[in-house]
């Protein structure tokens, strides 16, 4: 339920700044960062942009091309959402809160359909528990 008011939040927003002919607000993920941050804030942070790019992953995980004028924009966003996680997640020092952090990723791609990244990620997670949950989650991760 949450996920959908997420998504009708975001349309709205865009459709509101293309017809008022405003520029699209900043994603937390564009926002710098002034290091060194904690591992607990870290870990939020990654929280936050998982949420905030799920909209844009389940449009493009049930896209069927990518490249469509209309799903590229959705792409880059995720894309780029993906991206800051995983570097903010690789400055973790805390093995449990980093693997914690991994698996909200693994989830963001997974959810694009980037299965390829998500088993990257996957095998990444140290933890025997979150990789047993992740792993009864979704069995496609096991290779």
């Amino acid at each position: 339920m949450l996920r959908r008011i997420v998504c009708l939040a975001n349309a709205l927003a865009a459709y509101s700044m293309h017809w008022f002919k405003k520029d699209r607000a900043k994603d937390i993920w564009d926002e710098a960062i002034e290091w060194p941050i904690g591992d607990i804030e870290a870990a939020h942070r990654i929280r936050d942009i998982c949420s905030s790019a799920a909209g844009s992953a389940e449009k493009i995980g049930s896209a069927a091309d990518r490249s469509h004028t209309k799903i590229k924009p959705e792409a880059e966003r995720y894309e780029r959402a993906a991206k800051v996680a995983m570097e903010i997640a690789i400055k973790v020092s805390d093995d449990l809160l980093r693997d914690a952090a991994v698996r909200q990723i693994v989830e963001l791609c997974l959810k694009a359909n980037d299965i390829r990244t998500a088993r990257t990620l996957f095998r990444a997670i140290q933890s025997e528990s979150i990789s047993a949950d992740v792993l009864k989650e979704h069995p496609s991760l096991r290779e």
